[in-house]
C-alpha cells in the first residue's frame, strides 16, 4: 500500500529511511510546538487550545501535502506570521484575535483560489528577487526585536524609544546562554539543537525556581476556546485589507522559496528547472492554512526544517506523513508546552531571525536602486512593528527610485499597480 501511494522504490528510497527522515524532520521544528501558544497566547487567546490548534494545523497541513503532492515537506503554524498576527494586527492595531483569525481564513482562501488558476506564477515572478530577500530579511529582524523583548534585553525607553533591559534577570542571562547552545548545536549538526536549546532553558529555570512546572503528559486541552471562533465579516473591514494582504504575500513567498529550496536539496526538480507537483503543493498548504485558521490559530505553512529530513533521505510523502503523525502523539505533552517561559522560546526566535537575515548576502550592494529599497523594507518591519508596513514601504520605495534613476525598463505593471495602492493605503486610511 505504502508503494502504491508514494511510489517508494521510483523515489529510491524505502519505508525505514522515510520514517527516520520523517522523525529528523519534527525534530527541527517541534519548537513552534512551544513557540506559537507562547506568541498567540499574547492576543488573550487560551494557550491550551493555541498549542491543540498548532498540532492538529501541523498534522493536517503535513499529511494533505503527503498525500496529495507526494513531497517530503512538513507544514505548521509559520514564524513571523504567527508574530504579525499578534503584535501587529492584534496589539499594535487593537483588532480582535478572532477577527485576524477571519484574515488570516480570507487569505488563505485567496491563496487556495491564486493556486487554482495559477495566477501564482505571475504575482512571483514580478516580484524582484532583491524584495523578497528583503521581506524575508524584515521578518528576521521584527522576530529579533520581540525575542530580545521577551527575554527582556530590550525596553522600551521614553528617551530613545528602546533601551537596554537588566542584564542580570534569570531571563536574560538564560535566553541569552539557550541562544549560544542553539547556534553552538547546530553548528555542529545535531538534530533538533533548536528544541534542545528551549527544553534546556526551560529544565534550568524550572530547577531554580525561576517558573513553575505544569506536568509533562496528560490528556490534550479543550479545543473549544479558539474552534471557529474567527470572524470573517469583521475581518472584511476595508482597514484591514492590507493585512490579508500581507498574510497571503507572506505566505506566497515563504512557500514558494521553501518548496523551490527543499525539492533542489531532494532533487525533485525537473530538467527544466521547474518543480512539478507546484500547483498540488500549494494547494495543500493553502488547504491547511484554511484549517488552521479554522482550529485557531496563525497562518500554515511549509517549513524549511523539511530540509533536515531530506538530508537524512527523506524522497516522499511518507515523510510528511510521519510528521503528521508525530505531531497528533505530540497533542498529550500540553502541560510541558505550558511550562515554557517566555524568556526559553526568545532564543529560538532569535536564531529564526539569523537564518531569515541571512537572504541580504544575496543583494548587490553596489547597486544603490536595489540597495537602498531593500535596507527600508527590513528596517521598516521591526521599525513600525509590521510586516505590511515594510512591504508597503519597500514597494514604493523601489518603484520611486526606479523611476527616479531613469531606469523604468526594471518595472512592470504588477510592481507599479502595487506601489500606488500602497500610497492610497498609506496616505489615506492612515491620515
Amino acid at each position: 500500500m505504502l508503494e502504491r501511494l508514494f511510489q517508494l522504490k521510483a523515489h529510491n528510497t524505502n519505508v525505514r529511511t522515510e520514517i527516520l527522515a520523517g522523525v529528523t524532520t519534527f525534530l527541527a521544528m517541534a519548537y513552534i510546538l512551544f513557540v506559537n501558544p507562547s506568541i498567540l497566547g499574547s492576543t488573550g487567546m487560551d494557550k491550551g487550545a493555541v498549542f491543540v490548534a498548532t498540532c492538529l494545523a501541523a498534522a493536517i497541513g503535513s499529511a494533505v501535502m503527503g498525500l496529495i503532492a507526494n513531497y517530503p515537506i512538513a507544514l505548521a503554524p509559520g514564524m513571523g506570521l504567527n508574530a504579525f498576527f499578534t503584535y501587529t494586527v492584534v496589539l499594535h492595531m487593537g483588532h480582535t484575535w478572532q477577527v485576524a483569525l477571519g484574515a488570516v481564513f480570507i487569505s488563505a482562501v485567496c491563496f487556495f483560489l491564486l493556486s487554482i488558476f495559477k495566477v501564482r506564477e505571475w504575482i512571483v515572478n514580478s516580484i524582484p528577487l532583491p524584495l523578497r530577500s528583503a521581506i524575508a530579511a524584515g521578518i528576521g529582524l521584527f522576530l529579533a526585536l520581540i525575542a530580545l523583548q521577551n527575554a527582556g534585553i530590550v525596553v522600551d525607553n521614553p528617551a530613545t524609544l528602546v533601551g537596554l533591559g537588566d542584564l542580570k534577570q534569570p531571563g536574560a542571562i538564560l535566553a541569552a546562554l539557550g541562544f549560544i547552545l542553539i547556534v553552538g548545536l547546530e553548528a555542529l549538526k545535531v538534530r533538533g539543537a533548536v528544541l534542545i536549546g528551549i527544553l534546556a532553558v526551560t529544565v534550568v529555570s524550572i530547577l531554580f525556581g525561576f517558573s513553575p512546572f505544569g506536568g509533562l503528559v496528560s490528556m490534550p486541552p479543550s479545543l473549544a476556546p479558539t474552534f471557529l471562533q474567527l470572524d470573517i465579516a469583521g475581518a472584511l473591514d476595508i482597514g484591514l485589507v492590507s493585512v490579508i494582504f500581507a498574510f497571503l504575500f507572506v505566505d506566497l513567498f515563504d512557500n514558494s522559496g521553501t518548496l523551490i529550496g527543499v525539492a533542489k536539496r531532494a532533487g525533485l526538480m525537473g530538467k527544466d528547472g521547474h518543480m512539478p507537483k507546484m500547483g498540488r503543493a500549494l494547494i495543500a498548504d493553502s488547504t491547511a492554512a484554511m484549517a488552521g485558521s479554522l482550529l485557531g490559530t496563525s497562518t500554515t505553512t511549509s517549513y524549511i526544517e523539511s530540509a533536515a529530513g531530506v538530508s537524512a533521505g527523506g524522497r516522499t510523502g511518507l515523510t510528511a506523513i510521519v510528521v503528521a503523525v508525530l505531531f497528533l502523539l505530540a497533542l498529550f505533552f500540553a502541560p510541558l508546552a505550558g511550562s515554557v517561559p517566555a524568556y526559553a522560546t526568545a532564543p529560538a526566535l532569535l536564531f529564526v531571525a539569523v537564518l531569515m537575515a541571512s537572504g541580504l548576502a544575496e543583494i548587490n550592494w553596489d547597486d544603490l536602486t536595489e540597495a537602498a529599497p531593500v535596507v527600508v523594507t527590513a528596517l521598516a518591519m521591526p521599525l513600525t512593528y509590521s510586516i505590511a508596513n515594510g512591504i508597503a514601504f519597500g514597494f514604493i520605495t523601489w518603484t520611486a527610485v526606479k523611476l527616479v534613476s531613469g531606469r523604468a525598463r526594471d518595472l512592470n505593471p504588477a510592481l507599479i499597480i502595487l506601489s500606488v495602492l500602497f500610497v492610497i493605503k498609506l496616505g489615506w486610511f492612515n491620515a
